[in-house]
Formats: structure tokens, C-alpha cells, sequence
């Protein structure tokens, strides 16, 4: 059985679902050694943080060559640890620019690779799997469909669920909600979720803010930003207007997607999560014109929302790059709080989601799979 285990999770997400296999790992092995890159939930479970997210929360290819000497200092560091706190098992999380790189360097010195949350290969890099074939001993996916893919390509692969079904779901009912966040019972509520990294409040919230304050010259229309725990709100006041203070919730995302009746999310895990409370939404994104282009070359799906891709089509608008401007953000929300029929289809097209997300227990799973691999190594 491992007794000692190193993690790597980079940015906001892979700090949460991470914090599951943390604290799963505690309970089965008192007195288990846990330690390497993540966030204050991970924090939280127990694992000693060598290097915080906040170090590492680069977006987009220009912003990861402007911070290529921070990159170099982490790596270099997690290297040391490698042979200096040998662990039993490495576990990666997600933020696979990074992860990959490290998973060779694991493998160099002989130390078992798991990867929890596949990279995104069936959408950017489909030729990465033979690489994770060479440096990755267990691949533990969140999604079903991505079985097949590491499967033909010789992968010891393994569907846990998605770690949004086991901790997902609102605290409080929407009476409560309003109550707490002063809002007017009755009348409709617009949910800003913009992102967790600074680099996304930057080019996306300012454009949310613009759409959002015309959508509330029609009567009625409240609106609620999500505040991501790793920014804070004095962060996220600096890229809203002085003149205008949206509600903002804290500890209560998942309280907001399920409330608001529409609801304008940066893509990323939120849409997924947005889409499992069947909450209409117009998915946005924006990055460096060189990350961009970049990706444009490599990407090999039709979406890049996550609540499209799991559903199988298009059923959330996606506004990307030159798309999402003030005008076409506050015309497609415009039309989920007029059209009901058509905000009604998007809710019964949503709802696929929940069923696609397998069963809760992925960090339960998961930690089992890595005790596993220590013990066989």
C-alpha cells in the first residue's frame, strides 16, 4: 500500500476534485504522507501544498511563454522532490501542458504514474495518447465515451464517473437564496460565472458586465456573480464597472447556477456543472489571439463547451473569440429570458447530462486505485 504520495493539480478545478482523492486517501491510510501542487481545498484535506495554484494559474500559450522562468523553477523543484521525498505513487490531475511533462520525468526514476481527469486528447491532441501510453501506468476518465480512446491505443484505462456527481447540488432553495443574497423574490435572476483564472476576468467579465447591465434596463432582471474561491471579491471588483455592483456569492456557486434563470458561463467545468442543474446558458470564451490561433490548428471537435460536447450537440450557445461582443451576449441571453420555449428545449436537452456523468464515488475510486498501484509497485 503507498505511504506516501505526490499530486500535482494546477489550477482551480484539479484543486477540488482533487481534494476528494485527498481526503479519501486519509481515511483508508492514517498517517499517509500527501504532498505536491494544489489549492486551499486540497489544502484543506490534508496535503501539504509545495507550490500553490495561484503559482501556476497561467491561460493560453502566450501567457505560459511569459511565465516560462516560474514553469522552469516549479518543474525543477518537483523534480528534487522526486528524489529527495520519493513517493510511492505520482497523481496527476488535469492540466495536462504540465502533468505530461512531469509524468516522463516520474517515469524516468522509476515511480508509477495515475492520471485522473484525462487531458482533453479527443479534442486537442489525439497523438498525446500514444505519448501517455509510455508515461502513464493507470488513466482514470470522467467521461465514458473516453474509454474507447485509451483502450485501442493499449492504456490501462478505467470510467470512474465525473466528481461533479459526487458533491454536486444546491445547500439552500431558491426562497433561502434569494433571502440570503438580498433578491427579490419573483423576479428573474441573471448568473455571471466568469471564471477562476485572472486571466479570464481580464478578457471575459468586463463583456459579461456590458450585457448584463442591459439586460437589467427590462424590468425585473437581477443580477449574481459567482466568485471563484482561489480569486476572492476585492479580485473580481477590479474588472467590473465603479458604477455598478452586481450581487456577488461567495461558497455558493452551485446554489447560483441552480437558481438563476439564465445564466452567462466562461466554458470550462462550469458549463458542465451549470448544465447538470438543466440551467440555461450561453457558454463564452476568449484568449490571447496566439493561443487562439494555436488551437484552432489542433482542436478536432465541432464545441467547445463541455455541456455540448457530454450532450453529443449543440444545445448551449457558444460565443468564441471575435463572436462574444456586448451586442451578441445580451441578444442570445435576451432571447432565454423572452423565449420559453425555446429556454424550456434547452432544459430538457440538459438533462442527458446527469445521466452521462456515471454514479458518485470517483474519488472514492480512485483513491482505492492508487493505494493499489503503491502496494504493486
Amino acid at each position: 500500500m503507498a505511504r506516501r504520495v505526490l499530486l500535482v493539480a494546477g489550477e482551480a478545478s484539479g484543486d477540488l476534485h482533487g481534494s476528494g482523492v485527498v481526503r479519501e486517501l486519509r481515511e483508508r491510510a492514517p498517517g499517509i504522507e500527501l504532498y505536491g501542487i494544489g489549492g486551499e481545498n486540497m489544502l484543506r484535506e490534508g496535503m501539504e501544498l509545495v507550490f500553490h495554484i495561484r503559482d501556476l494559474s497561467f491561460m493560453g500559450l502566450a501567457e505560459v511563454i511569459r511565465n516560462l522562468v516560474t514553469v522552469k523553477r516549479v518543474e525543477n523543484t518537483m523534480r528534487l522532490l522526486l528524489e529527495q521525498r520519493r513517493p510511492d505513487v505520482v497523481v496527476l490531475i488535469d492540466y495536462p501542458g504540465f502533468n505530461l511533462r512531469f509524468a516522463k520525468t516520474a517515469k524516468r526514476v522509476g515511480i508509477p504514474v495515475l492520471y485522473y481527469i484525462s487531458p482533453q486528447v479527443w479534442a486537442w491532441h489525439k497523438s498525446r495518447v500514444k505519448t501517455m501510453r509510455k508515461v502513464v501506468d493507470r488513466m482514470k476518465v470522467v467521461f465514458p465515451f473516453e474509454v474507447d480512446i485509451y483502450r485501442e491505443a493499449g492504456v490501462d484505462v478505467e470510467f470512474v464517473g465525473h466528481p461533479v456527481a459526487e458533491r454536486i447540488g444546491a445547500r439552500r432553495d431558491r426562497a433561502t437564496f434569494f433571502r440570503d443574497h438580498g433578491l427579490i423574490p419573483g423576479q428573474p435572476l441573471l448568473g455571471l460565472l466568469p471564471g477562476s483564472r485572472l486571466q479570464e476576468l481580464e478578457r471575459i467579465l468586463p463583456v459579461m458586465a456590458q450585457a448584463a447591465r442591459r439586460l437589467q434596463q427590462n424590468p425585473g432582471v437581477q443580477v449574481a456573480l459567482g466568485v471563484a474561491s482561489n480569486l476572492g471579491p476585492e479580485v473580481v471588483r477590479r474588472y467590473l464597472p465603479e458604477d455598478w455592483s452586481p450581487v456577488l456569492v461567495e461558497q455558493g456557486t452551485y446554489d447560483l447556477m441552480c437558481h438563476a434563470d439564465v445564466a452567462l458561463v466562461t466554458s470550462g467545468t462550469a458549463t458542465l456543472e451549470t448544465g447538470w442543474f438543466g440551467t440555461p446558458m450561453v457558454v463564452v470564451y476568449r484568449t490571447s489571439a496566439l493561443t487562439y490561433v494555436a488551437g484552432r490548428l489542433l482542436v478536432d471537435v465541432p464545441y467547445i463547451a463541455l455541456a455540448n460536447i457530454v450532450a453529443g450537440k449543440r444545445v448551449v450557445p457558444e460565443l468564441i473569440q471575435r463572436q462574444l461582443t456586448a451586442d451578441s451576449l445580451t441578444a442570445e441571453a435576451r432571447r432565454l429570458f423572452t423565449d420559453t420555449v425555446y429556454a424550456a428545449d434547452m432544459r430538457e436537452q440538459l438533462s442527458v447530462i446527469r445521466r452521462r456523468l456515471g454514479e458518485p464515488g470517483a474519488s472514492a475510486r480512485v483513491a482505492r486505485a492508487v493505494l493499489e498501484l503503491g502496494k504493486a509497485a
